[in-house]
Formats: C-alpha cells, sequence, structure tokens
C-alpha cells in the first residue's frame, strides 16, 4: 500500500513540475518575443525622420542643404512674356522663387499679391522670382491672354510659358499653385502647395539669403 502511494506521490510531483516548466518557458518566450519587436517598431520612425527631409517626400520643410537636390532646368521653348529669357543656371548665386501658375486659376491670383511683395522687398538682396505659368485650359493656352494677365496683374517679375507642361513635369509639380525655392546653389530647399504659409515661406527666403553662396 505504501509502495502505491508513493508512486502515486512521484507521478504528481512530476505532473507539477512539468505543469511549472511549460507555464515557465511560455512566459520567457513571450518576453522574448516582445524585446525582438522593439525594433522593428522603432524602425518606421526612424524612416519618417528620414522622409520628413527629403524633398519629393514631404512638402512645407526646410530641406537642409546636405540633403537638398539640384532643381531641374525650366525647359526651352517657352515664351518669355516680360522679360529675356533666363536659366537657372545663371542664377546661380541668387535665392530663386519658381512660382507655378496659370491666370485662370482663383488660388494662384491670391498668391499673386505676396509673390509681387517678395519680388519688390526682396530682389536688390539676391531675390529672383520666376513664374511659370502651366496653363490648364486652352484658354489659358492663348498667349495673347497670357499676355494681357501679366499685364493686369501688374507682374513685373520674369514669366515664362509652360505650355505642354515640360518644366511641371521635370520639377514634379501636382497642382495650382506650387512654390519651390531655391538656394544659391540652384538646390531646392522648400516647396509649397497652394495658398498660405506666406509668413514661413518669406522666413526660408531670409535664411536662404542670408547665407553664403
Amino acid at each position: 500500500m505504501k509502495k502505491q502511494l508513493y508512486i502515486v506521490a512521484g507521478v504528481a510531483v512530476l505532473a507539477a513540475a512539468f505543469l511549472i516548466a511549460t507555464v515557465i518557458g511560455r512566459t520567457g518566450f513571450t518576453a522574448m518575443q516582445h524585446a525582438n519587436a522593439a525594433p522593428v517598431a522603432a524602425q518606421p520612425a526612424m524612416e519618417n525622420a528620414v522622409a520628413a527631409d527629403s524633398p519629393g517626400l514631404r512638402r512645407d520643410v526646410f530641406i537642409a542643404a546636405a540633403r537638398a537636390t539640384r532643381a531641374p532646368a525650366i525647359e526651352a521653348g517657352g515664351t518669355w512674356i516680360n522679360s529675356d529669357a533666363r536659366t537657372l543656371e545663371k542664377e546661380r548665386g541668387h535665392v530663386v522663387v519658381v512660382d507655378f501658375w496659370t491666370f485662370g486659376c482663383y488660388n494662384c491670383r491670391n498668391t499673386l499679391p505676396t509673390v509681387k511683395r517678395w519680388d519688390a522687398k526682396y530682389r536688390e538682396q539676391g531675390l529672383t522670382v520666376i513664374g511659370v505659368h502651366t496653363p490648364e485650359s486652352g484658354y489659358e493656352k492663348d498667349l495673347g491672354n497670357v499676355r494681357r494677365a501679366v499685364r493686369e496683374q501688374n507682374i513685373r517679375y520674369p514669366v515664362v510659358t509652360d505650355e505642354d507642361g515640360d518644366t511641371w513635369r521635370a520639377f514634379g509639380v501636382e497642382a495650382w499653385p506650387t512654390t519651390v525655392i531655391l538656394d544659391k546653389q540652384g538646390r531646392i530647399r522648400f516647396v509649397h502647395i497652394g495658398e498660405g504659409m506666406y509668413d514661413e515661406m518669406e522666413s526660408v527666403i531670409q535664411k536662404l539669403l542670408a547665407e553664403k553662396a
């Protein structure tokens, strides 16, 4: 009888030990899973930190010079409405605002007073504003209508037509109006789509004017 009791007790002890080992093993495995998951969760945050300062991925970000990319050329073939032909290459040493607009766009017309004010205020300090007129409709493609709009809006900075959208596509523009600000080396340092952020963009212009050529 005692022998049978010893056997039963022994089996119970072994069963208890097996159960404890199983629970500990599962707990340890779960803890190990969470420990390995932490770096995976941190990785997207690091990628976002880089993306936030990368042109073409984020707008309304002041791009560091070391990360900035060279602006494409203004495509040849457009008509310069109120100036001699310009190239971005010849504007090196100047901060350049490239304003993509069309005269039939309500939002574009709302931004014009600010863009004209920047031209008047900072031209003598080294700012060049270039309006790239990319038409949305056939009416806006008419050269006479563009000339009349530039005259009526009293735009004094250079305006070039972009009838086929070549410069628009080269810059990767997606909507009217789009403002692209280049530094003195011709690198894209700031991009904004639409109205607003006028104070922020003027601050960018001031910072870039203060940078060494």
